[in-house]
């Protein structure tokens, strides 16, 4: 498909394009690829599913892909028709109307900030491993943790703040050069480890009698230990997102959004059935507070371990940088429909960068303010990572279910859509109505109040164990009513980012 063909297409949302399209096939699969970053995910949150869930909570990780699979499949078929910046927010606002739309790029863009400082702070789980050089607050033994944690990650945030604001193409460079070594040395893991094994593959059968305790017994320790699968396979609309700097991306992006996922399912399990196989004890308390970090070292020696920890740090170092891209998609997407306050302002586009540069600041010092607010909260690692996948959960639903409504109505798939795009078929019905099942069922998984996630230690407060349910609420409720009573009055595609030339040629048409 020609860009001239691409940009015209936007007149149907009322745009122009203002962004440059620069972006090859592997720059929009690593996008979507380096936001998932399996390497970053399994990494950061494998000592939660390991000490609530033991080895067995493999099996969350096939089981949380599924549902995910369902999820992108329908992207997959909105993102052949529609590529477009803020992928999520003008999706529900073909498939529902501008009320969902706003909400869903709300929840989207509240998500995007969350999960750039959740995953900032996975520096705190790496880095030291690598030298203690990194443990700037205290000696590492886990009381100040939390401080550290907030200052390695918010390096790492200005770091991703400076990046985007100097334009796209330095950020696909160090994001695509990222992605290519996360996924050689994701790839080189498998096999290192597989030359240790200890134990065979039937470990995963092995719960380490995490279930006792739990009302509904090993199910009720499997669910807990399952939001460490939900981390990381999401994120892969970003492929989408940056659709209006993309060349052809009708084709590119419904293949970016499946590759990245399957290719992330397939290493990230292989890297945590081959950990578990090979790590020398696992019985060793390491493994319920540090991870699969420990396995390296552990397994590989301190050595060939360090050298994969530094990988990771470098995976978790592109994860951020492109969350943190997409975060800035989404804000563009909805400023330029003058959706959000200041809209005239975060959505310009600097002439020299050819990025929107205020975007990129507003969202970096709220991601550290983020942090900064939360610094003494021992919760913080397993708190605000649950925050954000709740927060994406929502906000894909409110793609999914207008999607299923118009299906069920006959308004999709689109009967003048481009031939030979991709689409799901006589599948689509059952494939979607699975994706809202899923969606919803995690959504309630995720925010149930649970003292484990949410107040683990003392003090213990009932509103810090219902703060995921509070924050949300608050924040969906806040938002939504700001937007009701002030925004929705003066919402409407600003004049220099809107399709003039397009609509006087309807107009001439209709004529």
């Amino acid at each position: 498909m020609s860009t001239d063909t691409s940009d015209h297409e936007l007149s149907e949302f009322g745009y122009t394009n203002q962004l440059k399209r620069t972006l090859g096939s592997f720059h929009t699969f690593a996008a979507g690829i380096s936001y998932i970053s399996v390497l970053t995910g399994v990494f950061q949150l494998s000592y939660l599913g390991l000490s609530q869930g033991g080895p067995a909570y493999w099996w969350s990780w096939p089981m949380v892909f599924a549902g995910q699979l369902m999820v992108a499949l329908s992207f997959a078929e909105l993102a052949a028709q529609y590529p477009v910046a803020g992928s999520v927010y003008n999706w529900a606002k073909k498939l529902g109307n501008p009320h969902v739309a706003w909400l869903a790029g709300w929840m989207m863009l509240l998500a995007s900030i969350v999960s750039i400082s959740a995953t900032a702070l996975a520096y705190q789980r790496t880095l030291p491993q690598i030298t203690a050089f990194f443990q700037f607050i205290g000696d590492g033994s886990g009381s100040s943790d939390a401080a550290n944690g907030v200052l390695l990650a918010s390096c790492l945030i200005v770091f991703t703040t400076l990046v985007n604001a100097f334009g796209v193409k330095l950020m696909a460079r160090i994001n695509s050069a990222g992605v290519f070594i996360e996924l050689l040395f994701a790839v080189l893991l498998v096999i290192f480890l597989a030359f240790h094994f200890v134990r065979g593959p039937g470990v995963v059968t092995e719960t380490n009698g995490t279930g006792a305790g739990h009302a509904g017994g090993y199910l009720g320790a499997f669910l807990i230990a399952a939001i460490a699968s939900s981390y990381v396979m999401y994120g892969f609309d970003t492929a989408a997102s940056l659709g209006e700097e993309s060349v052809d991306p009708h084709r590119n992006a419904p293949k970016a959004i499946m590759r990245a996922l399957v290719a992330s399912f397939l290493l990230g399990g292989l890297i945590i059935l081959f950990a578990l196989m090979a790590v020398g004890n696992i019985h060793a308390p390491e493994l319920g507070t540090v991870g699969l970090q420990f396995v390296l070292t552990d397994a590989l020696g301190p050595a060939i371990g360090r050298i994969f920890l530094f990988v990771v740090f470098i995976a978790i170092t592109v994860c951020v940088l492109a969350v943190h891209t997409a975060a800035i998609r989404i804000a563009f997407a909805m400023a330029r429909d003058n959706a959000l306050p200041g809209g005239s302002r975060l959505a310009r586009v600097s002439k020299k960068t050819g990025t929107p540069v205020l975007p990129a600041i507003v969202i970096g010092v709220l991601a550290v303010a983020l942090l900064l607010v939360n610094i003494n909260s021992t919760q913080i690692f397993s708190a605000v990572t649950s925050l954000a996948i709740i927060l994406i959960y929502l906000a894909y639903l409110l793609v999914t279910v207008p999607m299923l409504i118009r299906r069920l109505r006959g308004g999709w798939p689109r009967k003048d859509g481009a031939a030979g795009r991709f689409s799901l078929g006589r599948w689509g019905l059952p494939v979607n109505v699975l994706a809202v099942l899923w969606g919803v069922g995690m959504t309630v998984n995720l925010a149930w109040p649970r003292t484990e996630i949410y107040n683990a230690s003392p003090p213990f407060h009932w509103y810090l164990r219902w703060s995921s349910v509070l924050f949300v609420g608050v924040f969906a409720a806040g938002g939504f009513a700001y937007y009701w009573f002030v925004q929705r009055h003066r919402v409407g595609v600003l004049a220099g980012h809107a399709a003039v030339a397009s609509s006087v040629a309807q107009e001439e048409e209709s004529r």
